[in-house]
């Protein structure tokens, strides 16, 4: 995901995805691993331009 984004958010965010995941396949949520790696908005482009532009 870009970059910006509050602790709150991304725990939210984790949590949300975990519970579908659980609920959808059965899985337990201790074998649920999510892994948030956070992209600098100049790495990353759209329609041609950067999302920092």
């Amino acid at each position: 995901m870009l970059e910006g984004r509050t602790d709150e958010q991304k725990q939210a965010f984790a949590k949300v995805v975990t519970d579908a995941v659980t609920r959808t396949t059965g899985a337990r949520k201790e074998a649920v691993t999510i892994v948030i790696e956070e992209m600098a908005k100049s790495h990353y482009a759209v329609g041609g331009k950067r999302v920092s532009d």
